[in-house]
């Protein structure tokens, strides 16, 4: 009897706790919403909490005014869905080489995987190196760069170090060689680590506008959602603090009344983050049992 009633309070108080985090994680979300729909004028003396006190669509007609939105946009999914087949392929077949027991180096190989997370050159030498390689300006300089990462290499492999040697020693002595071996066999029961991964750089990408500014911001064909978005971000703070430095001072207050700093970092943010979780849901069971695995494995 003492047990079902201790349990009963466990399970009361765990589910307020777990509630209370629910409210606390979806909050920030929630607010964002409400001041992205409401005037940006009247966002200005805050307050606003999970819904619009002023409720507006201006913010969003500001946004995707811009007529280079749906260009960037084309541009950011085109390269997401590059990026990411691409880099897990990449790293996967690398992950499947320093996961093998036989090779030798593979040690030695891991080791200087691991240094590359630690050491950088730097944006010049970046830029030089990009230069040389003739990436700059084009659409090459996206996704080709970042076909292989060291981390997501070491996360794949410390999954593929668990899998039982029977599923590689089986394709063996049927006849298949490594790379039918690797896609065949490995690629198909690794799908939790590879959604895990996948992710990763999905969101990497999507929300990556350093490429674009850096590396590609000579070509307007080329530009990417988040480049733009951060443009418009950077150009209403600049409208702000020349208001505040009095240069709508004769202008009086209309020309600012539809784009104030708060208001369109509140828009941006749910445009860039809605696609994003329109994809999560389907990838979230192979998420959690990836990072689970690819963190007690050692």
């Amino acid at each position: 009897m003492k047990t079902k009633t201790a349990d009963r309070i466990f399970f009361t108080f765990n589910t307020i706790f777990m509630l209370f985090i629910v409210v606390v994680m979806l909050y920030p979300f929630v607010n964002t919403l409400a001041i992205s729909f409401n005037n940006a004028t009247d966002s200005l003396k805050g307050g606003i909490t999970v819904w619009p006190r002023m409720f507006t669509t201006s913010n969003y007609k500001t946004v995707f005014e811009n007529p280079l939105l749906l260009t960037a946009f084309r541009n950011s999914v085109l390269r997401t869905v590059i990026s990411t087949a691409g880099g897990l392929l990449v790293c996967s077949m690398a992950a499947y080489v320093v996961s093998r027991k036989e090779f030798v180096f593979r040690k030695i190989v891991t080791v200087y995987f691991i240094m590359t997370m630690y050491v950088s050159a730097g944006l010049i030498p970046t830029f030089f190196l990009f230069r040389d390689l003739n990436l700059l300006n084009t659409f090459y300089v996206f996704w080709v760069p970042g076909l292989f990462g060291a981390f997501n290499v070491i996360v794949i492999r410390t999954f593929m170090q668990g899998l039982p040697d029977s599923l590689v020693e089986a394709a063996r002595i049927d006849g298949a060689g490594e790379f039918r071996t690797f896609l065949q066999v490995v690629l198909p029961v690794c799908k939790p680590v590879l959604a895990t991964v996948g992710l990763w750089i999905a969101v990497g990408n999507w929300n990556d506008w350093v490429t674009n500014n850096f590396f590609a911001s000579n070509r307007s064909e080329l530009t990417t959602l988040q480049y733009e978005l951060m443009k418009q971000l950077a150009s209403a703070m600049a409208q702000m603090s020349n208001q505040q430095a009095g240069f709508f001072a004769q202008q009086g207050q209309a020309a600012f009344q539809n784009i104030t700093p708060i208001a369109i970092r509140s828009t941006i943010t749910i445009v860039a983050a809605v696609p994003i979780l329109c994809v999560y849901p389907f990838l979230q069971k192979y998420f959690v049992k990836g990072v689970h695995v690819g963190s007690v494995k050692g």
